[in-house]
C-alpha cells in the first residue's frame, strides 16, 4: 500500500504546477545545512503547525489568528523548499522532517509544544513525538489518514486536481470533489501547491515505516476529523484511537471533509482550544 502510494504521490507532484504566495518570516533558524523560515505569533502556550503534503504554512492563516487570540503562541515553520527554508529534498525520512520540527521548537527557545499537523503533516507531527518525545507536550492531528485508504472517486478526484491539463472548471471541480463536503467553498484550495516539497515528503514518507510514527510515540493525541472527509476517512481516526486507548481523544466536525481547516474553522479552532485548556490524560 505504501508504495503504491509513493509511487501515486510522486507522479501527483511532478505535475503540480501552482505555488502559493508565502508570508515573510519572523526569523530564520538553522541546523547545518536546514534553514527553516518561522512565522511566530502570539503569546502563551506554544503551538507548533505543520501543513499537508506540498503547502505552505499560509494554511493556518485563520486558525492561528483564532488561537493568538484565545492566548495561545503560534509557531509556522514553512517546509523545506518554500519561501526562505531550505535544506536537502532528496534522501529524506520522517525522521529527517521531524527534526525540522524539533529545530522550530528549539529554535524558538522552547524546550518543548504542541504540534499540530494537517493532512499529510499529521505523518510529521506523529513522527515528531516518536523521535523527540521531550520536545513533544501534545499532538493534534487534523484530518489524520495512514491505513485507511481513500475511496475510489476521492483518489480519482486527488489525481484530477493535479492535472495541469484540466480546464480551471474541471480542476475546481476535483477539487471540490475530493476534499470538500457538499455546500462548502473548494475556491480556497485552488492554488498554493508546491511541487518539489509534495515530492519530498511523499518519499520521505513512503521510506519511513508506519510502525515509527502511527502511535505518536506515547504523547496524548487530540484527533479531529471531518465526518466527510473522503481522502482520509474517519475510519483512521477509529483505528488510532484502538490503538492508543485513552490518550486519544477524538472529534468529528459534521459539514467537513479533508480541507476542514477552511470548512469549519470555528468549529476546529474550538476543539482545539478545549483540548489545549484541559488537564492531559493520566498516562
Amino acid at each position: 500500500m505504501f508504495a503504491h502510494r509513493l509511487s501515486f504521490l510522486l507522479a501527483v507532484a511532478t505535475c503540480l504546477g501552482l505555488a502559493g504566495v508565502t508570508q515573510a518570516a519572523d526569523r530564520v533558524v538553522t541546523r547545518g545545512d536546514v534553514h527553516l523560515a518561522l512565522i511566530d505569533q502570539g503569546a502563551g502556550p506554544a503551538i507548533v503547525m505543520v501543513p499537508s503534503l506540498g503547502r505552505g504554512a499560509h494554511d493556518f492563516d485563520d486558525l492561528a489568528g483564532r488561537l493568538v487570540a484565545a492566548g495561545f503562541r503560534v509557531i509556522r515553520p514553512q517546509p523545506r523548499g518554500i519561501g526562505e527554508s531550505t535544506g536537502p529534498m532528496t534522501g529524506l525520512t520522517l525522521h529527517d522532517l521531524a527534526d525540522d520540527v524539533a529545530l522550530a521548537i528549539t529554535g524558538s527557545g522552547l524546550r518543548s509544544a504542541v504540534v499540530l499537523g494537517h493532512d499529510d503533516g499529521n505523518r510529521i507531527a506523529r513522527a515528531t513525538a516518536a523521535y523527540h518525545p521531550e520536545r513533544v507536550s501534545r499532538v493534534i492531528l487534523v484530518g489524520a489518514g495512514g491505513k485507511v485508504p481513500p475511496d475510489p472517486e476521492a483518489a480519482a478526484a486527488l489525481r484530477g486536481v493535479f492535472d495541469t491539463t484540466l480546464s480551471p472548471e474541471a480542476h475546481l471541480h476535483a477539487v471540490d470533489v475530493g476534499f470538500f463536503a457538499p455546500g462548502n467553498d473548494p475556491s480556497v484550495w485552488r492554488d498554493g501547491w508546491h511541487a518539489d516539497v509534495a515530492r519530498m515528503e511523499a518519499a520521505a514518507g513512503a521510506a519511513t515505516p508506519l510502525k515509527d510514527w502511527w502511535t505518536a510515540g506515547s504523547a496524548p493525541l487530540l484527533v479531529v476529523v471531518g465526518n466527510q472527509d473522503r481522502i482520509a476517512p474517519p475510519a483512521n481516526a477509529d483505528r488510532l484511537k484502538a490503538d492508543v486507548g485513552d490518550r486519544a481523544v477524538v472529534v468529528r466536525l459534521d459539514g467537513a471533509g479533508h480541507a476542514l481547516l477552511p470548512e469549519q474553522p470555528k468549529a476546529l479552532a474550538d476543539a482545539i482550544i478545549a483540548y489545549l485548556r484541559s488537564p492531559p490524560p493520566s498516562l
